[in-house]
């Protein structure tokens, strides 16, 4: 997968700093609380590249099988859906992870892709299985089948959204963390992104678990997300050496979620499938 070469001059300016120490008011942008964070860049792929990340988002979360485009885990109250295992909460469910399929029904709609008719004349996009149970003796019927086949025909739109997902996270992130901190959290991002395997990391950990920035999505008031992995990882330099730092953040994140999760919930059983999708990180070419 071919790497972008992303625009470094803000950066510079934020290291450098300007006449007197101060940014230029250009590049600042404010969060919701009236503080300041410096202004993001945008991120995109090539064709070549987003058919790359499909196939390994369609690897990572349903072992390449389009069977697994629609599953629902022993223990969830969701059910999870296409590469992203986007979350489909049923009517009055609401859990502690964030709701993604219907924003992206909303991204579809709005690239006019056609929805399979009995998801566009829903009045309220909730999911229709109201339990694992009831989508288990439901699995075979049209709807299902309807859905799976749109899901596998909306692969490459699929990874268009998680990466759109990720230009919106960095704002996100640095709103969420200390003014002080949001330089190296800035820093640290890009130097990832700069790095072999970088963008697909970055995209992948975002859709695996999240931004870390919703307050819901905590146990004992520890994050798992992409935040918390910057916020833990070493500052280095771009390259092979960075992406085993994120590695490890990433790791020593998920190890402290299972350490803080519900024990009921037996989150243990899926460190060995974690760690595995997160030293892809230091391995795909």
């Amino acid at each position: 997968m071919r790497y972008l070469k992303l625009l470094i001059g803000i950066v510079l300016i934020m290291m450098a700093g300007c006449a007197g120490g101060e940014l230029l008011p250009s590049t600042l942008k404010k969060c919701p609380d009236g503080s300041n964070y410096l202004d993001t860049e945008q991120l995109s792929l090539s064709n070549v590249e987003i058919n790359h990340l499909t196939a390994m988002l369609f690897r990572n979360e349903c072992g390449s099988k389009y069977e697994n485009l629609i599953s629902w885990n022993k223990g969830e109250d969701f059910v999870s859906l296409g590469i992203g295992h986007f979350i489909w909460y049923p009517q009055g469910k609401e859990g502690p992870f964030q709701e993604t399929f219907p924003a992206l029904l909303n991204y579809l709609k709005n690239r006019r892709i056609q929805l399979p008719a009995w998801l566009s004349t829903m009045k309220k996009i909730d999911a229709p299985w109201n339990s694992r149970k009831e989508f288990l003796t439901r699995y075979n019927d049209n709807k299902v089948t309807l859905l799976r086949n749109f899901l596998i025909k909306t692969m490459n739109y699929q990874a268009l959204f998680i990466i759109e997902r990720l230009n919106n996270s960095l704002p996100k992130i640095l709103c969420a963390t200390t003014p002080k901190l949001r330089s190296q959290i800035r820093n640290k991002f890009y130097t990832i992104a700069n790095s072999p395997n970088g963008l697909y990391s970055l995209i992948d950990y975002v859709n695996f678990k999240g931004e870390g920035v919703s307050e819901k999505e905590r146990y004992r008031g520890q994050g798992w997300g992409l935040l918390q992995v910057l916020e833990e990882m070493q500052l280095v330099r771009a390259g092979k050496t960075a992406i085993f730092e994120f590695s490890k953040a990433a790791e020593k994140v998920l190890i402290r979620r299972i350490r803080n999760s519900p024990k009921q919930r037996r989150e243990g059983r899926w460190l060995k499938g974690w760690k595995k999708r997160i030293y892809s990180y230091t391995t795909e070419k």
